[in-house]
């Protein structure tokens, strides 16, 4: 029997995502994301899939080591405004700027100016032929466009730590997806051409605020549903067996969402598919190497005992 659960469900959540959707499903977004580009520049990125899909969760092991990098994966609506009107944010960074102190803006969370400003990034290693920052901004790209597209990643209540849900962050964003993704239909169709980066950066955070209330209902509604001894159990993960969510209450929880996370991992592969190929565009479609394949690894950062630097989602 186990006498401190809770921390038994803290490490697993620990375990399971820094903070965001985990990397079991940061390298999906980006693998299945190369399935979307058009031939042109898919013949580019294909010879490198899996180092674009293993780079897919960099950022998130710069949290370990970087104090700059945490404020990039997220936002905190309310903390702009209370009443979360995104339209009165001011979607220019010089403006936002004007408007805010630097210093509340990295506290509030930047992630879809982030999103810009790597794409910016992604624009100039295309057009100088940079193939190595070519493969780092698009693996950067992915992972941040994947974060504005977690509902939690909104709002300042982004671990359910002021409505007693504790956990909830990892649960959406890791769990289901873990459990859930081999059934979903991650094919998406082609890249479009993105006519403004920065004010559809913004259009994924004003959709994934919008589902913010129904992410935090249903685990209630369900909570209320399910014994304390029925809503947790033991799974193995890594050869250790580890106290979490239960299948059963996982289930429940994946069910009454009714599709929502696969809805938004399927905009998020289209989007960073979009983004990379909008950035390709506006750089004048260079001609990229069809040869090359690159073998630099992923950030190799020792993450295990660490702590991120800034906040814990899952704290």
């Amino acid at each position: 029997m186990i006498k401190y659960p809770l921390l038994w469900t803290l490490s697993i959540v620990a375990l399971l995502t820094f903070s965001s959707w985990g990397f079991f499903a940061h390298k999906k977004i980006n693998h299945y994301a190369v399935f979307a580009l058009p031939a042109k520049l898919a013949k580019f990125y294909k010879p490198n899939i899996d180092l674009i899909t293993e780079k897919a969760v960099d950022p998130d092991k710069r949290c370990f080591i970087d104090s700059a990098e945490g404020p990039r994966h997220f936002i905190d609506v309310e903390d702009y405004r209370e009443d979360r009107q995104i339209d009165s944010i001011p979607i220019h960074w010089s403006q936002a700027k004007e408007k805010f102190q630097e210093r509340q803006l990295l506290k509030n969370g930047i992630v879809p100016w982030q999103i810009h400003f790597t794409y910016l990034k992604l624009v100039k290693a295309f057009h100088s032929k940079d193939y190595d920052k070519i493969i780092k901004h698009s693996a950067d790209l992915g992972h941040y466009i994947a974060d504005a597209h977690v509902p939690l990643h909104t709002t300042k209540n982004y671990n359910g730590q002021l409505t007693g849900q504790i956990g909830i962050h990892a649960f959406w964003e890791s769990r289901l997806p873990e459990m859930f993704a081999d059934s979903y239909n991650l094919l998406v169709g082609k890249a479009i051409f993105i006519e403004d980066p920065l004010s559809e950066a913004w259009n994924i955070v004003r959709e994934s605020n919008l589902l913010v209330d129904s992410v935090l209902h249903m685990e209630s509604l369900l909570n209320k549903q399910f014994k304390a001894s029925q809503k947790n159990s033991f799974i193995e993960r890594n050869n250790q067996l580890l106290w979490t969510y239960s299948d059963d209450y996982a289930k429940a929880y994946h069910q009454a969402l009714n599709g929502m996370v696969e809805r938004r991992m399927r905009r998020t592969i289209l989007r960073v598919a979009s983004y990379w190929y909008s950035a390709w565009i506006e750089s004048g479609q260079p001609e990229l190497s069809t040869t090359i394949k690159f073998e630099n690894k992923a950030d190799s950062i020792i993450i295990k005992d660490k702590k991120p630097i800034g906040r814990e989602e899952w704290m």
